[in-house]
């Protein structure tokens, strides 16, 4: 049967999903034996950078992330062609490597669960229209990426649809990390979910595990659920899902009776890779939503035993800055409270930039409600509590209205912050943070400011790596692997029924 016009049930917003298909894909077409040459690199790496060809029109600003689908050409007889789709991704980035080349690098990339031929009467083009057979056909040059059309793209996605059951999960992975859900600043459940999203790529950038791995997401079935309930998975063998949080806490040192009761939710999600590293989120949530005040990140580096934290604070999106408060003061009056569970460092590996492990981010979300971040971090202030203080005690943060003597911070008061990369960096490299300070003790700040009314995102590093590995792996330019486990560990007792559209 062919597919006179293709219908794609990825299209109709469900999900949470904004109806995304790309107004452009990609074919990259390689010879069997080049295919086959990079093909263990490709396994590690999971990226493809290809130059595009000349015939290929440059893309103008407003395209989104296009899709890709990379194609072996096979040796063939008689004239007749011999493709398969063996890799499918996402195209990150239009590079520019020189004055007349031009390329794109596709990740993330992933490889297709089974053959997918693609010419002769069992294969996908038999599915198409003839016109789209013939675009397909001068789309594919050999040894080069080459733009296709929407309607081809809809009509390979339908086919795949229809005749490849088993490349449906990752092709709907894949759309989901090219069009994620568009968060709405002005709806409370959003807001949160706005916070621990970035709380959630903050601690993958930290960590130095890929991006794409936690970028796949869609609305959790209620507005109370924590962030980390709607992540998608990426389809592996490796990959579990385990519904009994409960069962795995002593697993993950977690309090099982603290988590006992239908008051608490937490869901975990475990990186690891195959050097021994290993990255668990924790995604607790202790109260419902309405009675939330905030989100905190909470980093902690167990080799080091040293954590950092991050409470969120939103600029206004007009004025961008925030008011000071009472309920503010206390706040950092309680992130003192916590610094205090850092000791003096004994030895060099100890030694930190300043005795503040914690900070406030000044977090700057656009009154756009269609604006939208897919990889990178939302653009903030990072402030350490120390700084906050002394701030607030300086003529700069006052408020320039005469008839208030209020306080601000914001980017016309604040002269220097630290950005998100600056941020990371330092947290990388172990220049932040506590000293000495044990699970336990973590755990009770993380009971304690979730009972608060806090969203916490706490991730914690395994490694078996010295100070200097974890140093050079930081500073090293060279295309790292980037194949990982991904394990979700999540619970079934939700606060409240509603629903999260």
């Amino acid at each position: 049967m062919s597919i006179k016009e293709a219908k794609n049930p990825h299209l109709s917003g469900a999900d949470g999903h904004s109806g995304y298909a790309p107004d452009v894909a990609f074919l990259v077409t390689l010879p069997k034996r080049q295919m086959t040459d990079i093909h263990e690199r490709l396994q590690l790496q999971l990226r493809l950078t290809k130059v595009l060809s000349p015939q290929a029109r440059p893309l103008g600003p407003d395209v989104g992330l296009p899709m890709a689908m990379v194609i072996s050409e096979d040796a063939a007889g008689s004239g007749h062609r011999s493709r398969r789709l063996v890799w499918m991704g996402s195209v990150a980035r239009h590079n520019t490597p020189g004055t007349v080349d031009k390329s794109i690098t596709i990740d993330p990339l992933r490889e297709c669960r089974e053959p997918v031929p693609l010419d002769g009467p069992d294969g996908l083009l038999a599915l198409l229209r003839d016109d789209l057979k013939d675009e397909f056909d001068q789309a594919c040059l050999l040894d080069w990426a080459n733009r296709c059309s929407r309607a081809l793209w809809d009509a390979l996605e339908a086919a795949l649809r229809e005749r490849y059951p088993r490349v449906v999960p990752l092709l709907d992975w894949l759309l989901a990390q090219a069009d994620p859900p568009v968060l709405d600043s002005r709806d409370p459940a959003d807001r949160a979910w706005q916070e621990q999203q970035d709380a959630t790529r903050s601690l993958v950038r930290i960590s130095d595990f890929p991006l794409s791995s936690l970028n796949a997401w869609q609305r959790p079935a209620t507005r109370d659920a924590p962030y980390l309930a709607g992540i998608i998975p990426q389809p592996s063998e490796a990959s579990l899902i385990e519904r009994d949080i409960r069962a795995a806490g002593p697993a993950f040192d977690l309090d099982s009776d603290w988590l006992r009761g239908d008051e608490v939710r937490c869901d975990i999600n475990v990186l690891s890779d195959g050097k021994g590293r290993r990255l668990e989120i924790v995604n607790v949530n202790a109260l419902p939503l309405e009675a939330r005040t905030g989100t905190d990140m909470i980093y902690y580096h167990v080799p080091t035993e040293s954590f950092v934290l991050v409470q969120y604070k939103r600029l206004d999106p007009r004025k961008k800055k925030i008011r000071v408060d009472e309920r503010l003061r206390s706040q950092l009056d309680r992130l003192a409270e916590v610094a205090k569970l850092s000791s003096s460092p004994e030895r060099p590996r100890e030694w930190r930039l300043g005795s503040d492990p914690c900070f406030l981010k000044l977090a700057y979300w656009p009154e756009n409600r269609f604006a939208k971040s897919v990889d990178g971090l939302t653009p903030g202030m990072y402030l350490p509590e120390s700084y906050v203080r002394l701030l607030l005690e300086d003529e700069c943060t006052r408020s320039s209205r005469e008839e208030s003597k209020a306080r601000v911070l914001g980017y016309g008061s604040v002269e220097r912050h630290l950005v998100g990369a600056q941020f990371v960096q330092l947290v990388k490299e172990g220049l932040v943070g506590t000293v000495r300070t044990t699970r336990e003790a973590l755990w009770e700040v993380v009971k304690r400011r979730a009972e608060q009314g806090q969203n916490i995102l706490l991730g914690r590093e395994y490694s078996t790596e010295s100070v200097h590995e974890r140093q050079q792996r930081n500073r090293s330019r060279s295309s790292k692997d980037g194949s990982y486990v991904h394990k979700i560990y999540t619970q079934e007792t939700l606060f409240g029924s509603g629903s999260a559209e």
